[in-house]
Parts: C-alpha cells; sequence; structure tokens
C-alpha cells in the first residue's frame, strides 16, 4: 500500500498537492482505494472518496512503530549536492533520526543563509520521499548547517568520528561491546576528509576515533556504511 506524509488534519487528512498530483497522474488510483497516510507518529488507511475536491475518508489506524532501538545522528561535513542527495536518500531508508550538515575545512561547497533556505526545503522534500518508500513513520530531522564548535554541544551517550588514522578500533565491533545506549553520534568528513586539527578538536571534546578497516571510503559510502552497521545492531536488541 503506498505510503504519504500529511502536511495537516482540518477534520480529515490533508495531503500534499504534490503527493496528490502523484495519486492521481502517477499512482492513477481510483476512488476507494486505499493509501497510508502518516501524521504525528501515526498510520491512518484511508480510502480515497473523490477526486475534485480530493478527499479521504479514515479507515482505520495502525499502532506500528518502524525505527531503530536508538537514535543515531549523522553529522556530515558539505559534499556536493549529487552526494548529498544520495546520502540523505540512504541514511532516511536506513533508520537515522537526525543529520546534521557541517562546515569543515576541507568541504568544497558553502552555502550562505540565502541559498540554505531553499536548499533545506529541497533535502526535506527528498528525507519525505525516502521516508515513504521505507515505510517509516517519522522523517529524519535536518539541523541547520553546523560548526564543529556547535556540533560538541550536542548531547549523546556515543561520541564518534570516523578516521582515516585509527587502524585498531574497528566501528562495528567498537559498539558491539557496547550496551544501554539510547543515542549515537557519528562524524563523518566531506571529500577530503577531516583535517588533523579537526579530529584532534573533536577528540579534545568527548568524541572516540573509529576505523572503518584498511579501505578508504568516499564520504556517501562511509555514510551509508555508518547507517548500514547502526541498522543491524539495531535489530539485534
Amino acid at each position: 500500500m503506498q505510503r504519504y506524509f500529511a502536511k495537516g488534519y482540518d477534520k480529515t487528512i490533508v495531503l500534499e498537492n504534490s503527493d496528490i498530483h502523484h495519486i492521481k497522474n502517477v499512482m492513477r488510483m481510483k476512488i476507494n482505494d486505499l493509501i497510508e497516510v502518516v501524521y504525528n507518529n501515526k498510520i491512518y488507511i484511508c480510502k480515497i472518496n473523490s477526486f475534485d475536491p480530493f478527499s479521504l475518508n479514515i479507515e482505520s489506524i495502525v499502532d506500528d512503530e518502524n525505527k531503530l532501538n536508538f537514535d543515531v545522528t549523522v553529522a556530515v561535513g558539505l559534499v556536493k549536492e549529487q552526494k548529498m542527495d544520495l546520502i540523505l536518500q540512504k541514511l532516511t531508508e536506513l533508520g537515522v533520526s537526525t543529520i546534521i550538515p557541517v562546515d569543515m575545512e576541507r568541504s568544497i561547497v558553502k552555502i550562505d543563509s540565502t541559498r540554505f533556505k531553499k536548499k533545506k526545503e529541497r533535502w526535506i522534500s527528498i528525507c519525505k520521499e525516502a521516508s515513504e518508500q521505507s515505510k517509516r513513520i517519522s522523517m529524519p530531522i535536518i539541523e541547520d548547517v553546523m560548526s564543529l564548535k556547535e556540533l560538541i554541544k550536542k548531547e549523546a551517550d556515543i561520541k564518534l568520528v570516523a578516521s582515516t588514522k585509527e587502524k585498531d578500533k574497528m566501528f562495528n565491533y567498537y559498539l558491539q561491546r557496547i550496551s544501554n545506549c539510547a543515542k549515537i553520534i557519528v562524524v563523518v568528513g566531506p571529500e577530503g576528509g577531516l583535517s588533523d586539527k579537526e579530529e584532534t578538536y573533536l577528540l579534545n571534546n568527548g568524541f572516540d576515533s573509529i576505523s572503518f578497516g584498511k579501505l578508504i571510503f568516499r564520504v556517501e559510502t562511509a555514510c551509508i556504511y555508518v547507517g548500514s552497521i547502526l541498522n543491524y545492531l539495531s535489530s539485534l536488541r
């Protein structure tokens, strides 16, 4: 059953115009077809009543929480648009709770406040579509662009930074030895990685360095690797 996120509730479920277009013109649904609509972290099974004007009737409410057993935040250095789109999509599908774009020394991309508002709207749209596709009941939060000084103030039970220098502390092995964790932050550098100064700064402010092994990943691969490992570990709890 196709899933959509509601934009509001006014006597009944209200969908975005883009979702109504998708239902009518892409999926070519008919009167009485059923869809899933998520609103306030609840799943509503809705029947299509009419197309002009578009209206839905709520048939039932499903209590189904499909998420990881702990909150995962991935902080990633600003990267080129195509890479960032892929990172957002895949981290959403893998159940990440929060995504933080971080301005780092080796970030090729620089975003001013005027451009960021429009870019963030696009990022939210990408996460919305990925959340619907992966049957999530909530979309990940996309924070505003942060500096490392702002990032270190974020609270978490475990704070990790992906290091190209650390060789002994493997990411998955490190996490398997940890129990009773409610929130994890993992920092991934941009193209070119974090500078030595940035990595040292994070280590001096409560972060632990971890390794992904002998291979050096592209930033988008590193993010997907992080999400995959944490998704797997969540399934074991």
